[in-house]
């Protein structure tokens, strides 16, 4: 079967992930010409976790098309609330619309959804594993602002342990040549070791930092993100971490002039209100960059033949993923589907390690 299901940035090549760039910034010189690229398609937004950005961004992309939306915002308001199953969810809307998008709070959901979806899905985030159109519209904004992708030192900050947006945004720009990276988090939140696997294989140079200001000094990029209250399991673990890296002014004027600051939003107290005006801050600049790059996607998985996806190779395995914050622990029909990775053997879902 053609894979059209965009689950992971890092099932695209990077001649694909150029192609949509390219794609993106047609779109952005001369969007009257797209007005009419989906006439008669509908997308279906399935968001079974709150948003702002990503489900308007990909409604208004679908409508500057030509398109129509359907969907819901809140799983309460649908059939989940009675009970009914992801994979029957799936099977039903998919015989409603011509392209799905799709947010669960469980990680591996997007994953689920794609084996029983009849159209191309797209991952909006699934927990806090993955979030590939959010990588999207980073990278667009790199390449539009900084020109280049590659020979990039990029500093990511905050919740990296839980943040599925630095998590992605790793996996890709460690495909391009020369980029290094510094890793500014507290102890508790530091990347999972699955992405410093990534890094070292990609031969990508990587510094764990846990001082913003020593860290921000030579920066081609900064990448703020915030601590997620609601992955953590009590408050006072939250409010232990939450004001450990805030971006104030005193901190900014340490950076390079040419450094630009990008953050996925929402924004809660991690860059104070007075760094917005500089002109380094591209956050809100981004979010408009997003539009563009789901425009590009949208069109490529439908309109265009040559733009499939690699899938990976998986195999049955004889036990079931132990994550408890995978799909599998709450979708029980789930087959155990697993890849083999560095001599050890994955959930193909969560893509953590299966005991």
């Amino acid at each position: 079967m053609i894979n059209k299901n965009l689950i992971d940035l890092e099932a695209l090549s990077v001649d694909q992930i150029n192609k949509l760039i390219r794609k993106a910034k047609r779109i952005m010189k001369s969007p009257s010409d797209y007005r009419h690229a989906c006439d008669g398609k509908i997308l279906a937004t399935l968001f079974y976790e709150p948003s702002t950005r990503t489900q308007m961004s990909f409604q208004t992309a679908m409508l500057k098309l030509g398109g129509r939306t359907i969907g819901f915002d809140n799983p309460m308001n649908s059939s989940v609330a009675k009970g009914e199953s992801l994979k029957d969810t799936i099977s039903i809307v998919s015989g409603y619309a011509d392209i799905i998008a799709m947010r669960h709070p469980v990680e591996g959901t997007a994953m689920a959804a794609s084996l029983y979806s009849e159209v191309p899905l797209i991952n909006c985030g699934d927990g806090g594993h993955l979030h590939p159109t959010q990588t999207l519209t980073d990278i667009i904004t790199l390449s539009c602002e900084k020109g280049r992708l590659d020979h990039l030192k990029i500093g990511v900050c905050g919740d990296l342990l839980n943040g599925r947006t630095v998590h992605s945004l790793i996996k890709t720009l460690a495909k391009y040549e020369g980029n290094s990276f510094v890793l500014i988090s507290t102890k508790e939140l530091s990347i999972p070791l699955y992405i410093i696997d990534i890094l070292e294989k990609n031969g990508c140079p990587y510094e764990i930092s846990h001082s913003l200001s020593d860290a921000i000094v030579d920066l081609d990029m900064l990448y703020m993100t915030r601590i997620q209250r609601e992955r953590f399991k009590s408050e006072e673990d939250y409010e232990a971490q939450k004001y450990v890296f805030v971006l104030d002014r005193e901190k900014l004027d340490k950076a390079r002039e040419d450094m630009i600051i990008l953050h996925p939003l929402p924004r809660v107290n991690e860059i104070t209100v007075d760094i917005d005006d500089d002109p380094r801050a591209l956050y809100f600049k981004q979010a408009q960059y997003g539009m563009f790059g789901r425009m590009a996607l949208i069109l490529l998985l439908l309109q265009d033949e040559d733009f499939v996806i690699e899938s990976r190779d998986f195999e049955i395995s004889p036990h079931r993923c132990s994550n408890p914050k995978c799909v599998t622990q709450s979708e029980a029909y789930l087959p155990n589907l697993s890849y083999r990775k560095l001599g050890m053997q994955m959930c193909d879902f969560c893509d953590k390690r299966i005991d």
